[in-house]
């Protein structure tokens, strides 16, 4: 695997480069480069399998550099000083990235995992999704990257109105009546949705509040979506729920 750097920092880059050279997989540190002018240069040059990608330089960002190629046939690992919206955007987008300063065992999860992907899982379709969430950055509207086994969809936050447990899995129903399963646990939707308008009713249960129909107090209580779904809510999230609602 040919890996390049692209970072302004040298502090950085020789950070990296030193981590490097532990690595347990079989890489090759072809270049380094300090901008976007020089690490397109780079990249043209070396045609490298992964580049570890700063996001703010001097001359532009990662992202600048991504978008004024004309082919982007390598994976990528963004390397960023905590951003919030930023990191929301790579979770939503299904993009790999890992903060400054550096942790070498973080690294290298992100490298093995880069190593074994087969193909560019469509790189350009989640990059897309990446720049549509940060241009779009106050919008509660995400683009979400849900990834099955024979398939990558792109789908809107405003077109999930449930997510459900299923044994460590996940299942997406969506507004136009189709489901998506996808090996992720709930618990990281729920991390990943927080302040977008979704609460966690119940262990198995993830809702998003604009598509309750109502709630009814019979047997204990429960919400029906818009789906016509009858869905539980946790005798220790009723009180908290019931508030919710009147404030909706």
């Amino acid at each position: 695997m040919k890996i390049i750097i692209i970072d302004d920092e040298a502090r950085t880059r020789k950070s990296i480069a030193d981590i490097l050279k532990f690595s347990p997989q079989n890489i090759s540190l072809v270049a380094e480069a300090k901008n976007v002018a020089t690490g397109i240069t780079a990249i043209s040059t070396y045609k490298p399998d992964l580049v570890l990608l700063d996001i703010n330089m001097p001359d532009g960002t990662g992202f600048d550099l991504l978008k004024k190629l004309d082919n982007i046939n390598f994976k990528i690992i963004f390397i960023t000083a905590y951003e919030e919206y930023a990191v929301q955007a790579f979770e939503f987008s299904a993009i790999d990235y890992i903060l400054k300063p550096v942790d070498p065992k973080k690294l290298f999860d992100a490298i093995n995992k880069a190593h074994h992907l087969v193909e560019q899982e469509n790189i350009n379709l989640k990059l897309n999704a990446l720049f549509a969430n940060l241009e779009n950055s106050a919008s509660e509207n995400k683009k979400l990257v849900l990834k099955t086994a024979e398939n990558i969809y792109i789908v809107n936050t405003n077109d999930i109105i449930r997510c459900e447990s299923d044994a460590g899995y996940t299942q997406f129903h969506l507004l136009n009546g189709n489901k998506i399963l996808v090996s992720k646990n709930l618990k990281e939707f729920e991390n990943m949705f927080d302040g977008y308008g979704f609460y966690r009713i119940h262990q198995s249960h993830l809702i998003n509040l604009k598509y309750i129909d109502h709630y009814s107090k019979i047997e204990g209580g429960a919400v029906v979506m818009k789906d016509n779904s009858e869905l539980p809510v946790a005798r220790r999230k009723k009180d908290s729920f019931l508030k919710l609602l009147e404030m909706i």
